[in-house]
């Protein structure tokens, strides 16, 4: 409004920019992308390419799909010339540019000294997405990772890193490929089975002990406690009539699997405490945190690859919230044993990248203001 148009490309350099293209042309070509040139010109007659920011999307429909640019890479990409640069058309904060290589190189110039891609940022859609409610305490679940990739916490209707790359994330990352892949998978997440049972069982033996003798577990004990328990099953297996037995070396790799996993969730624990992950005395008593995030993140993963529609991904979303409100009893509960989950598949106690990238993320979530975890009470 003020005409500051140096300040306008900042900002504009670090924004992701969406545009439309076929459904049928991205599935048959999704390595390529294809420009639809629209005639929103600022005057009649002139050729522009449109381009959405990520307040300005649609909700997500079967076709057009979307993929997502920056301002870098369409200085370098270009395709016309005599093309101008739409941004926002048919908005109140509608712009247009003219697309030269002399523009485009000043478009660069912003770009290059803009970080791109945004990390660690609480991003929220201040219209257009819920804030408070159901929905919103189920997409708030999925925060953390949010916060993280800084990607728009409260986007219901989820486009992503665009429709492409959506589907090679979930290709990449959990090898699914079509809707009746990703149905499991959203299904596994909701139901908690996606993170390791055993890891469920050593947990579950020191939260009973708490609750049985109150307070905090002597290591020790929360040791022989879970080898009693493995061993007691393993005989109760060997005396059933279903024929599944194991043979006392296997028992005998569970507990030393047990030990060993004792002592890391010891020592992240410990980590965490000097973090402020964790508070004084309290411990995490399942990491189920970790596939409820996950799959309030996975419904709108498979929105944005379309292997589900809006009602279904936000179906999910709300049994995600449900069900994270009847295993935890606060945000600070839930994200510790989220962070514990990621942690014990990924990090190998190495503090790095896995770790740091959650703290950074709980500790924006648990002081910024406009958090969500600070506005929408956990239960």
């Amino acid at each position: 409004m003020r005409g500051d148009w140096a300040a306008y490309f900042d900002v504009l350099a670090t924004a992701n920019l969406y545009h439309p293209m076929s459904r049928a042309r991205a599935d048959a070509q999704p390595g390529w992308v294809s420009y639809t040139p629209t005639f929103w010109g600022p005057r009649p007659g002139v050729k522009a390419l449109a381009f959405l920011t990520d307040g300005m999307l649609p909700a997500p429909a079967p076709d057009p799909v979307f993929f997502q640019d920056d301002l870098g890479e369409l200085a370098r990409n270009w395709p016309q010339d005599d093309e101008w640069l739409a941004v926002n058309p048919g908005s109140p904060c509608e712009a247009f540019f003219p697309a030269t290589a002399a523009h485009r190189l000043t478009w660069r110039r912003h770009a290059d000294r803009m970080p791109h891609p945004r990390r660690n940022e609480l991003r929220t859609l201040w219209t257009g997405g819920p804030l408070h409610g159901p929905v919103a305490h189920g997409l708030a679940c999925g925060a953390l990772l949010c916060v993280s990739n800084a990607s728009l916490w409260n986007a219901m209707g989820w486009h992503g890193t665009g429709y492409v790359r959506e589907r090679k994330r979930l290709k990449e990352w959990w090898d699914i490929t079509s809707r009746e892949e990703w149905l499991p998978v959203q299904e596994d997440l909701l139901n908690g089975r996606m993170s390791s049972p055993f890891w469920g069982l050593v947990l579950r033996v020191r939260s009973v002990l708490a609750r049985d003798f109150g307070g905090m577990v002597e290591v020790d004990h929360w040791r022989q406690a879970t080898t009693r328990v493995i061993r007691n099953s393993a005989a109760e297996k060997d005396t059933a009539s279903d024929g599944v037995t194991m043979s006392d070396s296997e028992t005998e790799a569970q507990v030393a699997g047990a030990q060993r996993l004792i002592g890391r969730i010891i020592r992240y624990e410990a980590r965490f405490r000097a973090d402020g992950l964790l508070a004084e005395g309290r411990f995490v008593h399942t990491v189920e945190a970790w596939d409820y995030g996950r799959a309030s993140k996975m419904a709108r993963w498979g929105l944005g690859a379309r292997y589900c529609d809006l009602a279904e991904a936000e179906r999910a979303v709300l049994r995600a919230g449900r069900l994270s409100q009847i295993n935890y009893r606060s945000w600070e509960e839930f994200s510790a044993a989220y962070v514990l989950g990621r942690c014990l598949h990924f990090d190998e106690e190495e503090f790095g990248d896995w770790y740091v990238q959650m703290l950074n993320a709980h500790r924006i979530l648990t002081s910024d203001p406009n958090s969500p975890w600070l506005n929408i009470p956990f239960r």
